[in-house]
């Protein structure tokens, strides 16, 4: 490298187009690739929710030792896991997964999210089968727990 000579100072033409030219080629590559990371992880969220649904609603009923949710179950959609699937009476419940009949102050229902497993009545014993009352797309579900997702209600 030479040193400069009085007076001489910045970039040449041809610096400056080699500079913009190669900006100009990182765009063309990233963008596009950008716009379809965005896209992809929308699918992928919606399908890990679906899943994680699913995943809740088979072990509610495994831990409740029940082959098909009692009926009305969910047939409108909701996004909100504190009445999904099912809010029938606790009296439909029956007894507990210790064996305890559900009396009147217990909750109702078989529900994802602070779900009453023991029938003493008490708020200690509330289980969530999933992480957040709320979800971001809305579930129907059949009575033998098969969900179905919708993006809209």
């Amino acid at each position: 490298m030479r040193i400069p000579k009085k007076g001489e100072k910045g970039f040449t033409l041809i610096e400056l187009l080699i500079v913009v030219a190669i900006l100009g080629v990182l765009a063309a590559v990233v963008i596009p690739n950008v716009g379809r990371f965005i896209g992809r992880g929308g699918a992928e969220a919606k399908a890990t929710e679906f899943s994680n649904i699913q995943s809740a609603v088979q072990a509610m009923m495994t831990d409740n030792k029940i082959a098909l949710l009692p009926t009305p179950v969910t047939t409108t959609h909701t996004k909100d896991m504190n009445l999904f699937p099912d809010t029938t009476a606790a009296a439909s419940k029956g007894t507990d997964i210790l064996g305890n009949t559900y009396a009147a102050g217990d909750g109702a229902g078989f529900v994802l999210y602070q779900h009453d497993r023991i029938a003493d009545g008490a708020s200690g014993n509330l289980t969530n089968y999933v992480a957040t009352q709320t979800t971001s797309y809305w579930y129907t579900v059949d009575a033998q727990g098969t969900v179905t997702q919708y993006d809209v209600p």
